[in-house]
């Protein structure tokens, strides 16, 4: 694999490879750092999901927004290579709270409709994004409905439990609410995916993005832990969260994410997303 990693780039750049290592975090595929002759070093990744959408993506952020993401060097549907950026994912609350600033600075990135100009991945499942005025109707159609019909399709799901998010959906109304205005979202901001050095942020990586409530990144954020209060606090100061997000939309929230790796890894977040489920009362 190393040889293939080191002869790919090279092929793909025009330019001598002197090493190879594999870096932590390849989930979907692998992920390696690619020394160059010249002294550089480029990140590669291999996988079986179109790379060129994350190559999409990436680009997308950086000519849409000031999110500081990896530069894109050369993408194919099984090779990606972008910009090495320093950085860990060790993050204290300073690192939170510029998290946060750029966030809401992302989250100020409006559209007139949900959804985005092409569908999107969120790790190898597909988003689909067709322009949609309703919030609440893109969310139930194009992010719950669809990957419950993709995971029960695979038996990763329960038809008593299908059942059950068919009831929220008739309901969605009563329990969430229409943003301002759409905004964009990184969609898939978690410990691994945001590096950092010297208490700021050098990069967010992965991306899995479309114009969105805002809410449904910040529930992403506290379903994985990534940051704590110092995120929120500081969000808060910057856009505001409004009444209600804490107590009961974030669970709402929370189950697209626990569908999606439902379906990609059963075991225990079926059991996380009947308890969402009942929390919510259905």
């Amino acid at each position: 694999m190393q040889g293939s990693i080191a002869d790919a780039v090279a092929r793909a750049l025009g330019a001598d490879v002197v090493g190879t290592a594999t870096l932590e975090g390849g989930q979907i595929g692998s992920v390696h750092r690619v020394e160059l002759a010249d002294g550089s070093s480029v990140v590669a990744k291999t996988g079986e999901t179109p790379l060129e959408v994350e190559a999409f993506m990436l680009e997308a952020l950086a000519a849409e927004s000031e999110l500081p993401v990896p530069g894109v060097y050369y993408s194919d549907s099984d090779l990606l290579v972008i910009e090495h950026v320093p950085g860990t994912t060790d993050h204290g609350p300073t690192v939170a709270r510029d998290a946060a600033d750029h966030l809401a600075r992302l989250h100020g990135v409006e559209a007139e409709a949900f959804g985005f100009e092409r569908d999107t991945l969120t790790g190898p499942v597909r988003q689909p994004n067709p322009r949609t005025d309703s919030w609440i109707d893109f969310y139930r159609d194009r992010r719950l409905a669809h990957v419950a019909d993709l995971a029960l399709e695979s038996g990763s799901l329960s038809p008593s439990l299908a059942k059950r998010l068919e009831t929220l959906y008739s309901e969605l109304e009563k329990l969430l609410s229409e943003p301002a205005a759409p905004a964009l979202i990184h969609g898939d901001v978690w410990t691994t995916n945001v590096l950092s050095r010297g208490g700021e942020v050098t990069a967010f990586l992965d991306p899995a993005m479309y114009y969105a409530h805002p809410e449904v990144e910040l529930a992403y954020v506290d379903w994985t832990g990534t940051f704590g209060e110092p995120f929120f606090e500081r969000y808060r100061e910057r856009r505001g969260i409004e009444a209600g997000f804490f107590d009961r939309r974030r669970y709402v929230y929370r189950l697209y994410p626990l569908l999606v790796h439902a379906h990609l890894f059963g075991g225990r977040y079926s059991g996380r997303l009947e308890a969402t489920l009942e929390r919510l009362g259905y």
